[in-house]
């Protein structure tokens, strides 16, 4: 890690593509900015996620590419796409419509969380759940 300026992306050629190919990929709400899902990009994926603003993925266990939404309708219509400041992570920013996780919840981070928020940080539930009015 260096502690100079971003790298600049200019191409897909430009991420730092973990040894099998892929990208960690962030998934925030864009009306809320809640974190949805995490998921992997190969570069097809992400090249046709550029292309055509549907949220795209590489599956692990398949191993293929998958848009999601494509048989449960729960679309995510991609808003922007950010690289973090190593260029190895990428956000994508969405409209989601449905579900985000396969479980059929909104987020995918509705477990018990592994750390708890402490008196003087409490917990902002609202922004986390997505129940702030607004």
């Amino acid at each position: 890690m260096s502690s100079g300026p971003d790298p600049i992306v200019t191409s897909l050629a430009d991420l730092r593509w973990n040894d099998q190919g892929l990208l960690p990929v962030v998934v925030q709400d864009n009306e809320t900015g809640e974190v949805l899902m995490m998921a992997w990009a190969n570069e097809a994926a992400l090249q046709y996620t550029l292309d055509t603003r549907q949220a795209t993925y590489w599956s692990r266990s398949r191993s293929e590419v998958w848009t999601k939404g494509l048989t449960s309708g729960h679309v995510q219509h991609v808003v922007a796409v950010f690289h973090d400041c190593d260029a190895d992570t990428v956000l994508y920013v969405v409209e989601q419509t449905g579900a985000a996780c396969h479980t059929n919840t909104k987020t995918c981070f509705t477990a018990r969380p592994l750390l708890a928020a402490e008196e003087n940080y409490p917990l902002r539930q609202d922004l986390l759940y997505g129940t702030k009015e607004r």
